[in-house]
């Protein structure tokens, strides 16, 4: 019997500059304190280390420490965990999205579009294809922050159910953030979450979060501008009578993409 329901937990935190072990500890500590049972815990993009730009600051083997960790917290509270952060294999680093699962299944994706304005082009790999993940019932499509800008990578020609941005995005532009995480939601008729970091980082940026979660007529479920654990409910039949009813999908443009 198919899933039709999917309980998740946004973490909206601060995070400490280049530090993979204590970040480790703070997220096991929220983890441990969750007041509800999920299926699904959504961290911030590069949540072990916030949005550095000077990775080799990090052991390169932080990294499978880090994806070391996300199967332990796992598999000990029974849900799936998504989050990126820098990794570094076959002599680059990548900015990599991790959906790990209980059952011990790692996917993964590398962000497309690194952020040119802070350099992350010069420093991280770019990654060339989309990630969908099919967990307890549901289509997931894993993104990145400045992803998030760019809504033909998010075009939902693969059928999903949920899209997901893992971000560090700042305050100066969290408008354009509120916006088009509900745009994403409307155009391609699915549940679009949308996590960011808050406080402050080690360059002076502030973060002020706005995670929310928008369904798929772009309705808020979820919103928070303060370091919380949110949660919320999504249903497989909302989507399907969504789009049963209004049927815009059917009417959406085909393209190839070229890479």
């Amino acid at each position: 019997m198919k899933h039709r329901e999917l309980d998740i937990a946004l973490i909206q935190s601060q995070l400490v500059w280049e530090n993979p072990k204590q970040n480790r500890l703070d997220f096991s500590d929220k983890i441990s304190k969750l007041t509800k049972e999920v299926d699904l815990i959504v961290l911030p993009e590069m949540f072990s280390t916030g949005f550095t730009m000077t990775p080799d600051n990090v052991p390169k083997e932080e990294g499978q420490k880090t994806v070391d960790w996300m199967l332990q917290e796992s598999k000990k509270i029974n849900a799936a965990i998504v989050g990126s952060i820098p990794f570094f294999e076959n002599g680059d680093y990548v900015n990599r999205l991790f959906f790990v699962e209980p059952n011990g299944k790692i996917s993964h994706y590398d962000k497309r579009h690194t952020f040119t304005l802070t350099g992350e082009d010069k420093v991280y790999k770019a990654g060339k294809e989309k990630l969908i993940v099919e967990y307890q019932g549901f289509r997931i499509c894993p993104l990145i922050c400045y992803d998030l800008r760019f809504p033909v990578w998010a075009r939902n020609v693969e059928n999903y159910d949920v899209l997901i941005y893992v971000a560090n995005w700042p305050m100066p532009r969290v408008s354009a953030w509120d916006s088009l995480l509900k745009a994403r939601a409307i155009e391609n008729m699915s549940y679009c979450i949308g996590v960011n970091r808050c406080g402050e980082d080690e360059g002076g940026y502030q973060y002020t979060g706005h995670s929310a979660v928008y369904d798929s007529l772009g309705e808020c479920l979820v919103f928070s501008e303060k370091e919380e654990v949110l949660y919320t409910t999504l249903s497989k039949e909302h989507v399907s009578q969504t789009r049963n009813k209004l049927k815009f999908l059917e009417d959406r443009d085909w393209f190839n993409l070229a890479t």
